[in-house]
């Protein structure tokens, strides 16, 4: 939220300015490969992120493919937008995915979660097929939970929405710890809102 916003909604706290490059990175010892996130860069990545999203696989959850004036346009409104943060995740610095994190009380999924004012959410999308599977998984996704309860150390759960019939991704988040809490109702997909608190997540952690 910016201040403006904040002067005029007392109690909501002023959100900090989004960083800039690389935010995190650790060595995983399965894989024996660094794994990373960086803030996404609109000249750099817009062409990847417009062949991820017009994958099909990718396409069929997101429901958002188009053109690359669009995705361009799309961007540059996400970035403008002090509620939410847009990441490149890496494997040895090659570019795999794109992530969406979030403020959860000021998304779309506030009024269906209990978020407080310092939890936050995340939409996911692996974007290329040799970085894909459970043992990829296993990985990056612990490690995006990582970066988000050591990025703000107030935040006590982190939220997801993945579409209801997305038994994959569900089943990955309930092996990081998420809990599938209730299926609900948004206006263009039935969902199922996930949810991890940081007490579990660091009781089950092996990045502690």
């Amino acid at each position: 939220m910016s201040t403006a916003d904040a002067l005029e909604n007392p109690g909501v706290p002023i959100r900090p300015q989004k960083p800039v490059g690389e935010v995190y990175r650790r060595h995983d010892t399965q894989l024996c490969s660094w794994i990373s996130f960086r803030t996404l860069d609109i000249r750099e990545d817009l062409a990847r992120f417009n062949r991820w999203q017009n994958s099909p696989r990718v396409e069929y959850f997101w429901e958002e493919s188009g053109s690359l004036e669009e995705h361009r346009r799309h961007l540059e409104v996400l970035a403008k937008d002090p509620h939410c943060l847009q990441l490149i995740g890496c494997f040895d610095d090659e570019p795999f995915g794109f992530f969406d994190v979030y403020w959860a009380q000021e998304d779309r999924i506030g009024p269906h979660c209990e978020a407080g004012l310092h939890d936050r959410g995340i939409h996911m999308l692996v974007g290329e097929d040799h970085h894909r599977g459970p043992h990829k998984v296993a990985c990056w996704l612990p490690s995006l939970v990582h970066y988000l309860f050591l990025d703000e150390p107030r935040a006590q759960r982190i939220v997801s929405e993945p579409r209801s019939d997305n038994d994959r991704m569900i089943h990955h988040l309930q092996n990081t710890g998420f809990d599938r809490v209730r299926d609900f109702d948004f206006p263009h997909k039935r969902a199922a809102l996930m949810s991890l608190s940081r007490e579990r997540f660091f009781e089950r952690s092996s990045m502690c």
